[in-house]
This record gives C-alpha cells, structure tokens and sequence, in this order.
C-alpha cells in the first residue's frame, strides 16, 4: 500500500483512525438470532460447495472446460462466505465491534473480490451457454481447457487489480470526524462518504467499479440469452428447443439469485430503510453461494448421474468392507 500513501510524492499526511465502529442493526431486538441464522447458512455452504467441487474432482466425466467455470464458482463461492460471515459473527455475535484501520481494509478487500468474482463467473457461463447453442459445431474447438483456464486467470487478476485500487485509494483518506460504518462490513461506499478530504477518485472508482462489475455482466449476460433465443428460433422441433433451454436453466436461476437482489438494493436504496438494507445486502451476499451448489446438483443432469455413482461406488466399497471383516 506504499504506492499509494506516498501521494504522488507530496509531502501530504493522512489523518486515520486507529479503529472503525460497525453499527449494523440499530434497534432490532434479538438480532443475534439473525446472526445464528447465518452461522448455519455459512456452515451449509461450506459443506455443499465443497462436496461439488469434490464431484468435479473425482468423476472424470466432469473434467470439461464447463466444469472449470462450474468449479471456480464453488470455491468463490466458499471463499466468499469464508471471507464474510466468520468475521460478521465475530462483530456483532460477540460484541467487537472495534474493527481495526487495516483490518477493515482487509475484510473490505477479500469481499469485494469475492462478490466480484460471482458475477464474472456467471458471465463466463453465459457465453459458455451461448456456444454450445449456437455454434455446436465449433464448441469443441472454441471452448478448451486452456481456454477457460485463459478465462478464470484473466478474471481473477481483473477483479483483485481494481479491487486493489479501489482499497488503495481509501488509503489516502482522512478520516477525522465519525468512525461509525453504517454496514454490516466495511463497506467501501459508507467508508469513503466519511472521509474529510476530497472523495472524488474514489467516487469516481466506485462507480467504475459498480459498472465493470454489475452492469457489464448483466448487459453481457443479457444479450447473449437473446442472442441464444434467436438461435432458437431456428431450431425447428419444439423437443431440441426444449432440450436446449433445459441446458440454461440453473444458469439462469444463478443470475436471478444473484443479480435481482442487489439490483433492488440500489435501484431504491434511498428509499429503503438502513436495517432493511442491511438484511437485504447481507442475505444477498450469503444466499447465492448456498443455493448454487443446490442447484447445479438438482439441475444439471451430468452433475447427477456423477453424485449417483460416486455413492453407489462408495456403497459397495462398503459391502466389501464388511464381507472382509466377517470372514
């Protein structure tokens, strides 16, 4: 973080707090049952997108270039709850609501990351959709192992590189007034708007960022289901269109769990209550990963058949087990 506290050279000091508040609910009774909720939610995600990341590594049927996006979404997701809700327990379950200056800065890092990730990888899956259906022919040659690995790399450095500055330049802050953040984390739009300094880049990054990381994939995303219902429209029984959507549908039920929340959030944000907001923002930001590996494992036919065979495999390694120890 050097770079960016040297200020261009200038000889500018920053006036930072040795801690931030986190307010999070204000006048909710019996909100650490909230907070419960949430501990079980995490723990059910961890297991889930473990145990689907686990599929795609023994069952060599799934070691194609979709399961690379399949499988980075399941550890983002693990990552992003990882990274998010011990820390909220840790806040507001036992009373530290004290959160060291870098500290924040940390957690406010690792989440935005992770949220980021969620939706480029839904981007990566969409186009994934939009080759197969459309240009079936060429799936083969276009989409690689190499390919995706290309892609997943090339997303990963995207989002850490302007995440990364966006956290760099909350560096060069002063905050000399409320430490109070608003939020249920540190939240970088609450962070910046109590700085007494001039906000400016950071304004302008976080509405760089908002646009890079939440309108550009939707729009992405949504211009290529109309470019793959187009391409449905040439499909001439009904039966290979159905067959065809059916391959879409627990994409499409990860891009409304992900995108429809958030979008409400800051389409009425003003609008919407401070607790409201935070209940909104928070089960937006743990539900999504709990819910994908549900359903990739009740939508997606591969993923299955493949948890199918693994338990029959490990029901007979079983039955053989106990024939050795009787005999």
């Amino acid at each position: 973080m050097e770079f960016f506290n040297s200020a261009l050279g200038k000889n500018i000091t920053f006036e930072r707090p040795a801690y931030f508040i986190m307010s999070g609910f204000i006048g909710i009774p019996h909100v650490k049952y909230y907070y419960i909720f949430l501990c079980f939610v995490y723990i059910f995600s961890v297991l889930a997108n473990t145990a689907v990341m686990a599929v795609i590594c023994l069952d060599p049927n799934l070691r194609t270039p979709k399961y690379i996006i399949v499988f980075n979404l399941a550890f983002t997701d693990l990552f992003s709850n990882s990274a998010l809700v011990p820390k909220v327990l840790d806040v507001f379950l036992f009373n530290h609501h004290h959160i060291p200056y870098n500290d924040c800065l940390t957690f406010l890092f690792f989440c935005y990351t992770c949220l980021s990730m969620q939706s480029l990888n839904l981007v990566a899956l969409s186009y994934d959709r939009l080759i197969a259906i459309s240009y079936p022919l060429q799936y083969r040659v276009k989409i690689t192992h190499r390919f995706m690995f290309s892609v997943v790399a090339s997303l990963w450095l995207s989002v850490v590189t302007v995440v990364l500055i966006a956290t760099g330049l909350l560096t060069r802050l002063s905050f000399c007034q409320s430490v109070v953040i608003r939020s249920y984390f540190c939240d970088h739009g609450q962070l910046y708007r109590l700085a007494c300094n001039d906000s400016t880049p950071s304004f302008i990054m976080s509405n760089l960022s908002l646009a890079l990381i939440l309108w550009f994939p939707l729009i992405f995303i949504l211009c290529t289901y109309l470019s793959i219902s187009y391409a449905l429209s040439k499909v001439t029984t009904v039966q290979g269109r159905v067959k065809a959507l059916k391959t879409c549908t627990a994409h499409l039920s990860l891009v409304a769990i992900y995108f429809i929340p958030i979008l409400v959030t800051f389409m009425f944000g003003r609008n919407i209550p401070p607790n409201a907001r935070i209940i909104n923002l928070s089960l937006s930001s743990v539900f999504p990963p709990m819910l994908n590996p549900i359903i990739y494992v009740l939508q997606t036919q591969e993923i299955k058949e493949s948890v199918r065979k693994l338990l029959k495999i490990r029901k007979k390694s079983g039955i053989k087990v106990k024939k050795v120890i009787i005999k």
